[in-house]
């Protein structure tokens, strides 16, 4: 015989996630449980946290993951609509912003570790490449960031004369370049060396100093100030 499609109110006390997270704490709630809280009940086959234990799984519990999917991929489970997939993605972006937020205004920016650990949440897993300026006051504290090309996997047209344009608004006193593989290679290319260099000489007429020019994969980045090749 098939199962009623079960609420959370239904179920056994123990089991109950609401519950749970009052009597116990934020912290003592799983993620497919806080899940189920978003989403208030399964199907008929399974409860609302046995349906996002199963979603969680097919994203290897990974919740970067499972921020990546849109509407469609999660309306694919039995048990979530259209509704409950604007919550469960809603969820998703906040913790995102309130990520980005804390991270906002760093202390200092001057070092690469500082720099890649500051940005890097901007460029995970894009599949383009992005090309952004970070614009620092004369205690290397961070007073603006712009971004000045986007491009495809390998290739991003960028302007010298925007980025100075944007140096002097924000009247920087120095400014690190960004930007990301998405292939994943660390090393840079001579266009990379090329337009480094084109920037550092337009820079040194306006008085304004090029710290670095970071390159990030998801995993790793490569500085040509660390490299000794700025």
């Amino acid at each position: 015989m098939m199962m009623e499609k079960m609420v959370i109110r239904e179920w056994d006390e123990a089991d109950r996630p609401r519950e749970k997270l009052l009597e116990q704490g934020r912290r003592a709630v799983s993620n497919a449980e806080l899940l189920a809280i978003l989403i208030g009940s399964g199907s008929r086959k399974e409860t609302a946290v046995e349906l996002c234990r199963r979603l969680l799984a097919d994203v290897d519990n990974s919740l970067s993951a499972l921020s990546k999917l849109e509407v469609s991929e999660l309306c694919r489970y039995n048990g979530i609509g259209e509704a409950k997939a604007i919550t469960i993605i809603a969820a998703m972006e906040l913790g995102r912003r309130r990520k980005e937020a804390t991270e906002e205004m760093p202390s200092v920016l001057n070092s690469s570790k500082r720099v890649y650990t500051f940005f890097r949440d901007k460029l995970i897993d894009l599949p383009h490449e992005e090309f952004w300026v970070l614009y620092l006051n004369t205690g290397c504290k961070l007073i603006n960031k712009q971004q000045i090309g986007r491009g495809g996997n390998d290739f991003t047209p960028v302007d010298v004369r925007i980025i100075l344009k944007h140096a002097l608004q924000a009247n920087a006193h120095s400014m690190i370049l960004i930007h990301n593989h998405p292939s994943g290679t660390l090393s840079p290319s001579q266009a990379d060396k090329q337009l480094t260099d084109r920037v550092v000489e337009a820079a040194k007429l306006m008085d304004i100093r090029v710290n670095d020019h970071v390159i990030f994969t998801d995993q790793s980045y490569f500085s040509f100030r660390d490299e000794g090749i700025l």
